[in-house]
């Protein structure tokens, strides 16, 4: 089964509503982590590996429930470029 596909059944399953709180639920547990790791110095990487995932799996599931993907993808793209070009700007000035 296609990830997109495991996407479109959670939601028919668990509802776009559960879902998108979930969402929340684990970016929350992510920055509890990264938090642990840098205010308090924890040795936590396979933590933050698995909170990492979990965001991830559910920012896809939120891309479906929004029907937003390629809308996401585009913004990503010129984002990246803007930064690209903030970077270049920075080593240019910076003798980098």
């Amino acid at each position: 089964m296609k990830k997109g596909d495991i996407y479109h059944r959670t939601l028919n399953v668990w509802s776009n509503e559960h879902q998108i709180l979930q969402t929340v639920e684990e970016m929350s547990e992510l920055i509890k982590e990264i938090l642990k790791n840098v205010n308090r110095k924890q040795n936590n990487i396979s933590a933050i590996v698995e909170e990492t995932a979990d965001v991830e799996i559910m920012l896809e599931q939120l891309k479906c429930c929004y029907n937003i993907k390629d809308q996401v993808e585009s913004y990503k793209k010129d984002k990246l470029k803007k930064i690209e070009k903030r970077l270049d700007e920075w080593e240019k000035a910076h003798g980098k």
